[in-house]
């Protein structure tokens, strides 16, 4: 079995390089610079078309996007390790917050984001636009405060679905969102940072 993973730092790809040391997986890492462009060099782009990280290169065959490398990897290493729901109602709870992070949320943050700061030029930013989408954000997070109500995880115990979502929330709180109003996502994030795999990974361990 070969597993290559290629990430950038402070990118996305940390999800992807928390969940492979939470399950354990044995893999080679390659660093790319994105400011030097090297996801855009010929040999990257016929990996990923997209130009972007994270990918993980599995037996041969390219996989991309956060979300499903996560549950590839779960559905692939994590069940026996009780790391990741074995097929039925859990599993589709587990899918469902994946991709709920990914695409709602994460439309949500991108709107925020592109109207806010100086990742975009500011005469292309809407305030009206950059207030709406804040909206959102508080909106999905007042779902998620609420669904771990009463709960310790998201699908029971703790599985690399808690891993995907807790680190797509530390991007927000790097950006300075207020998490005051959410109790149980903030108990939730403590438990997951707790984590030995959590502290190894974000002190470059």
């Amino acid at each position: 079995m070969s597993l290559t993973f290629y990430y950038s730092p402070m990118s996305t790809a940390t999800i992807t390089q928390l969940v492979l040391e939470e399950l354990g997986v044995p893999h080679e890492k390659v660093k790319l610079d994105l400011k030097k462009g090297e996801t855009r060099r010929p040999d990257f782009l016929r990996l990923n078309p997209n130009g972007k990280v994270p990918l993980v290169v599995h037996d041969g065959t390219p996989i991309w996007e956060s979300a499903a490398i996560t549950m590839y990897l779960g559905e692939a290493f994590g069940v026996a390790k009780g790391l990741y729901p074995a097929s039925g109602p859990k599993r589709g709870e587990a899918m469902k917050w994946i991709i709920w992070t990914n695409v709602t949320l994460g439309d949500s943050v991108s709107r925020w984001q592109r109207n806010t700061s100086n990742w975009t030029p500011s005469e292309q930013h809407n305030a009206k636009a950059a207030e709406a989408a804040q909206a959102d954000v508080h909106h999905c997070l007042g779902i998620l405060n609420e669904a771990l109500e009463g709960k310790q995880f998201l699908t029971g115990g703790y599985t690399v679905v808690d891993t995907h979502v807790n680190s797509f929330i530390d991007w927000l709180r790097f950006m300075k969102v207020d998490f005051s109003a959410y109790p149980n996502l903030n108990a939730w994030s403590q438990r997951c940072t707790a984590r030995p795999v959590y502290a190894r990974v974000m002190t470059g361990g």
